[in-house]
């Protein structure tokens, strides 16, 4: 988690360090995924987030092209999704109200 500290230059969300805390990223059988500690830190730098969304940090992908953020600075921020082409706050889509409720409804995101 230092690492991804580092990397990218930001405080993250409890609720994200808690699952990291659990396990390290996970992948459900849709494709979801939330990144590990490990590779959020390229993910962020590879997408630009700090210049297209500052305040944001992606957390995770559904495989397809769309990427999930959290804001960096409210721990109980919404999940928001967004075409990974676009990074525009003013275009982000939300997808639950806060990070546990989208784990939960993920389907069997532990399996």
């Amino acid at each position: 988690m230092a690492r991804a500290r580092v990397e990218t230059a930001l405080s993250f969300p409890a609720p994200l360090v808690a699952l990291w805390k659990m396990r390290d990223g996970l992948l459900t059988e849709p494709g979801v995924a939330v990144y590990s500690a490990e590779c959020i830190g390229e993910r962020n730098t590879t997408y630009e987030v700090a210049q297209y969304a500052p305040g944001f940090v992606l957390i995770g992908d559904d495989s397809g092209g769309r990427g999930f953020l959290l804001r960096t600075d409210d721990p109980g921020s919404a999940v928001f999704s967004s075409d990974l082409g676009d990074l525009d706050p003013a275009d982000f889509e939300v997808e639950s109200v806060d990070f546990a409720s989208w784990i939960e409804s993920l389907s069997d995101p532990f399996d």
